[in-house]
């Protein structure tokens, strides 16, 4: 049985990886996956249910009880969370600012990786974005993109996703999700090994998305 084809691509936040994932899935009929919403929509249902997020314990006991469900289609990919829509409130400022430490604690990352592996397994292919991806989810994968882009340009993005605001701030706020993810203990941000380096801080969502398609075309 031939195993599906995984496209890795991972990065920092702002740098572009949920466009651009969701439009190279597109573009080679794949499935996608987008494993921030994840922890994202853990992070809501934790909130909901009034869970100390500063407490990694009973943040792994009531993780164990929330059940997840990602639509997988790149033009129109699905988060639910206990059986609620929260494809919306995901993205507000008090999820923003919680998942750093949610996404912190092993047990929510067994949890949500053996939950993307099995997506992955039951896939033809497809386009799985994140953070460790390429390191710890789909070591294997045979294409690894590492998307990256300067702070300013990252801001910038960011700001304008949240209908504009402080491009200074935002920046800010980026360095310190950052920090947070890349010097966590488990699975922290970094460049996996034989990861291809996309810098699209001066590229175009289309060029960027060509970029990947060619390396995917070239990796055979």
């Amino acid at each position: 049985m031939t195993s599906p084809l995984v496209v890795a691509i991972d990065g920092p936040s702002g740098s572009g990886k949920s466009s651009t994932s969701r439009g190279v899935a597109a573009r080679l009929d794949l499935a996608y996956l987008d494993t921030g919403a994840m922890y994202r929509a853990m992070t809501w249902a934790l909130l909901q249910h009034g869970v100390d997020l500063t407490d990694s314990d009973a943040v792994a006991v009531a993780a164990e009880k929330i059940s997840l469900e990602s639509g997988t289609d790149p033009a129109a990919p699905t988060i639910h969370a206990d059986g609620v829509d929260v494809a919306e409130p995901i993205r507000s400022d008090e999820v923003t600012g919680s998942v750093s430490l949610v996404a912190a604690v092993p047990r929510v990352r067994e949890i949500l990786v053996d939950m993307q592996r099995a997506t992955i397994a039951g896939s033809h292919g497809i386009v799985v974005e994140g953070r460790d991806i390429g390191s710890t989810v789909a070591p294997d994968a045979p294409v690894k993109i590492y998307l990256v882009a300067d702070p300013a340009a990252r801001a910038a993005r960011r700001a304008a996703e949240n209908g504009g605001g402080d491009a200074a701030a935002t920046e800010q706020a980026l360095a310190r999700r950052d920090e947070i993810d890349s010097t966590r203990a488990t699975s922290p941000l970094a460049k996996p090994e034989g990861a291809v380096v996309v810098d699209s801080t001066h590229m175009t969502l289309d060029e960027v998305i060509d970029a990947i398609v060619g390396i995917v075309d070239a990796a055979g």
